[in-house]
């Protein structure tokens, strides 16, 4: 259960003065809909009201405070002119400008003859200043309530900065004093306050200085989500050690076999992996490890290694794959080298029905089948396997943490593998993977060739048209990789459709169409026209992202590539130069291009480092996006910048170790203040597992 301490802060936002359901909704959109989540909705801006000169010596452009008498209101003449009330500070004269204005409620703010102190933006209009919409109006006797600096908050639609500030201090008066979680010795090394002078500190920032990740307050607040993140994630580590695994040594038969079947010998990085996975799973207890390796860096055949090791030992091994193309290419790589160790593979999608379908789930069910492929389909309900000893879960960040708990829970003690074929920045690693051991491949498979990667402006799409022809022409075959679907009304982007439509024109017969939309037997109709004939132009939107293999393919042209992420445009890329042959990858982009996509275009012409890229990425646009954060499973971090504070996230994993040695189920005086902070950052997941064991 939370603590109930921290219950004030889990009220649903209605419960702040002012904030009814039509304005709970926009506080939902813009921060989310309980009072913490106001607490973490910190300020990206500041107004300096301390400025407060005479008019005569004023800098028009400024925020002024300024003490005014009103002497006259000058009604407009019609509806489209503006309210002015003439004012004057004794030295020189100045308007207040006011467009659809009450009349009533402004000659009582304004009385004529009063004094009034007035803040807002100087400017010169025809030689005269004037202030439009003051943002504060008060009497001189209330001049001490006016903020002498002003916190700016990220707004939406529909809210005015105005109440989101009101909504936000009425949070913060809710936010209670807790115990302290962190050790006295980090505090004083980094000059950090507390949780709660922190949380307010931010929140009243005084300087530009005070806005930055690197502040003090801001420092603080970010450790301590980073910190829950570690702990809940060592957690977790320490749960799956703790749970009883099981020995699977394999005799070398069936590994052996196979690889004397692969036409290459394995890189370095590929054998070290494997040997890291061998041993983690001879090992009594759980395995789970991450295999990072870059596109075509053959993390398949590693993980076929670790799966006849299994079956070596006795048991059976299953992969599963994201999407059904991807889940029939491994099927396809991984059958002969399989064949070779005399295993037949059974391969299960959602599109197998009916008999054909009873037949794979009886043949897993029995042990008969001791290697299976599949996609979601295999943690449906009624899949069993007789003794599941491997689950290996291929591009884990397009499922999630429990959809690879539910493949592990159709066996005892199984070991888990994930593979990811996006290359993830440590810090990524850290947070989303921290509950894993890592082996990462470094090395491109022999015979690799790198790609000629070129960026063109979309006014030369002609040009390319013509070249891609010249290359069908060679009997290459092209990849032409488009942003949407179908035409859209409200972006002004290239749809796979169109393009399709014109390519089919100019090429006829040869042209094949890939997207989300289409039905399993649709794609897999289109994979195949591309990779056998009778089509030797595949256009598609990103579902060619992950896994597809054509080697004869050495062209890609991807259309308004300034629109993608730069690991998406990466893992593109390394749909060609799987071959022989030269490849080369044109980047179309629409003119004028912003900083940041130029920055992303020059880097993927620099580099095919997978690792380099995604540290870029993650520098370029935050973590959010790399992975896309909806689909990732990758934690949504409010106060913490993985770009800015990767040192606090290392010093962050380093202190959970340790306090977990010292004390494993948080039961002394500083591990129950951390178990505050779990429930704080809503890892209440893990919080569960000091109960549970």
């Amino acid at each position: 259960m939370r603590p109930e301490i921290l219950n004030p802060l889990f009220g649903e936002i209605t419960g702040l003065p002012g904030v009814g359901p039509r304005l709970a909704k926009l506080f939902q959109r813009l921060a989310g809909g309980k009072i913490v989540d106001l607490c973490w909705h910190l300020p990206s801006g500041l107004i300096d009201r301390r400025y407060r000169p005479r008019l005569d010596e004023a800098e028009p452009g400024r925020i002024a405070t300024l003490k005014l008498r009103v002497m006259a209101h000058q009604r407009p003449q019609s509806n489209r002119q503006p309210w002015k009330v003439l004012c004057t500070d004794g030295v020189r004269d100045l308007d207040l400008v006011f467009f659809h204005a009450k009349p009533d409620w402004l000659q009582k703010l304004l009385p004529d003859g009063q004094w009034r102190v007035v803040s807002g933006r100087l400017e010169v209009f025809q030689g005269r200043f004037q202030i439009t919409h003051p943002e504060h109006v008060v009497s001189p006797e209330e001049a001490d309530s006016l903020p002498a600096v002003e916190a700016v908050y990220p707004l939406t639609t529909g809210l005015t900065p105005r109440v989101v500030q009101k909504a936000v201090a009425a949070a913060l008066e809710r936010a209670p004093e807790l115990p302290e979680w962190l050790d006295q010795s980090i505090v004083k090394t980094k000059g950090w306050s507390d949780w709660h002078a922190s949380l307010l500190a931010a929140h009243a920032p005084q300087r530009e200085a005070e806005l930055s990740p690197e502040a003090p307050a801001r420092q603080r607040l970010a450790y301590d989500e980073l910190l829950a993140n570690q702990l809940a994630l060592a957690l977790i580590r320490l749960r799956q050690k703790r749970a009883a695994g099981r020995s699977q040594k394999g005799d070398g038969r069936m590994t052996e076999a196979a690889l004397a079947a692969l036409p290459f010998p394995l890189t370095g990085s590929q054998r070290t992996a494997f040997a890291e996975i061998a041993a983690d799973m001879a090992e009594p207890h759980r395995m789970l490890r991450l295999l990072q390796g870059d596109v075509g860096s053959g993390k398949t055949v590693v993980a076929l290694l670790a799966m006849l090791t299994a079956v070596e030992s006795g048991q059976q091994a299953a992969l599963m794959a994201p999407t059904e193309i991807l889940a029939r290419q491994h099927h396809a790589t991984i059958a002969p080298l399989a064949a070779a160790a005399g295993l037949e593979i059974e391969l299960l999608t959602g599109r197998d029905k009916g008999k054909a379908r009873a037949r794979a789930l009886e043949r897993m069910a029995s042990g008969e089948a001791q290697l299976a492929i599949g996609t979601h389909a295999l943690f449906q309900e009624e899949v069993a396997f007789r003794d599941l000893g491997l689950a290996v879960i291929d591009e884990q960040h397009r499922f999630g943490v429990h959809q690879r708990l539910q493949l592990a829970a159709k066996g005892k003690g199984v070991d888990v593998l994930v593979m990811t074929a996006t290359p993830i920045p440590r810090t990524l690693v850290l947070t989303a993977y921290g509950d894993m051991e890592v082996s990462r491949l470094t090395e491109k498979p022999a015979g690799r060739q790198p790609v000629d990667t070129r960026t063109l402006p979309l006014e030369r799409l002609e040009e390319v048209v013509a070249a891609v022809g010249r290359a069908l022409e060679r009997g290459t075959k092209v990849y032409w990789v488009c942003p949407l679907v179908e035409e859209s009304e409200l972006v002004d982007l290239a749809d796979a459709e169109a393009r399709h439509a014109a390519l089919s024109e100019r090429f006829p017969g040869r042209v094949a169409l890939l997207h989300g939309r289409l039905k399993g037997p649709e794609r897999d109709a289109a994979m195949q026209a591309f990779a056998e004939g009778p089509a030797d132009l595949l256009v598609a939107t990103t579902v060619i992202e992950v896994g597809v293999d054509v080697p004869a393919a050495t062209v890609m042209v991807i259309e308004q590539a300034e629109r993608f992420g730069l690991a998406q445009l990466h893992q593109l890329r390394g749909r060609i130069g799987r071959g022989g042959g030269r490849s080369t990858c044109l980047l179309l982009y629409r003119a004028p291009l912003g900083e940041t996509a130029h920055e992303r275009l020059k880097i993927l012409r620099e580099s095919d480092d997978g690792f380099r890229i995604a540290e870029e990425d993650l520098r370029l646009r935050g973590a959010g996006d790399v992975l896309g954060t909806k689909q990732s499973g990758l934690p949504q971090f409010r106060l913490a910048d993985l770009a800015e504070h990767g040192d606090l996230l290392a010093m962050a994993r380093d202190h959970a170790r340790l306090i977990l040695e010292r004390d494993p189920d948080l039961q002394e005086e500083r591990g129950k203040a951390l178990r505050v902070l779990l429930y704080l950052f809503e890892r209440d997941a893990a919080a569960r597992y000091l109960r549970s064991g």
